[in-house]
């Protein structure tokens, strides 16, 4: 498994181009479900990387409901 964080308040281009079957919306961003799962089966993301600029109370909140989502995916 692997864990990627990534700072800041934009989402990353290079993480759309490079791994397949992540899709990115109209502004760049990381698209997730509401349980933060993305495009491509077992990968999750949430905060900035999706929403683009936010708060941090969001981005934690992302985090916890993205740990939540991995654990169920990983009872699997």
């Amino acid at each position: 498994g692997m864990v990627m964080v990534a700072r800041g308040a934009l989402g990353s281009p290079l993480i759309v181009s490079t791994k397949s079957g992540i899709e990115a919306n109209r502004l760049g961003g990381i698209v997730a479900s509401e349980e933060e799962a993305t495009t491509r089966e077992g990968v999750f993301a949430g905060g900035d990387a999706v929403t683009g600029a936010a708060t941090v109370i969001l981005a934690m909140g992302a985090g916890r409901k993205a740990a939540a989502a991995i654990k169920e995916y990983l009872k699997v």
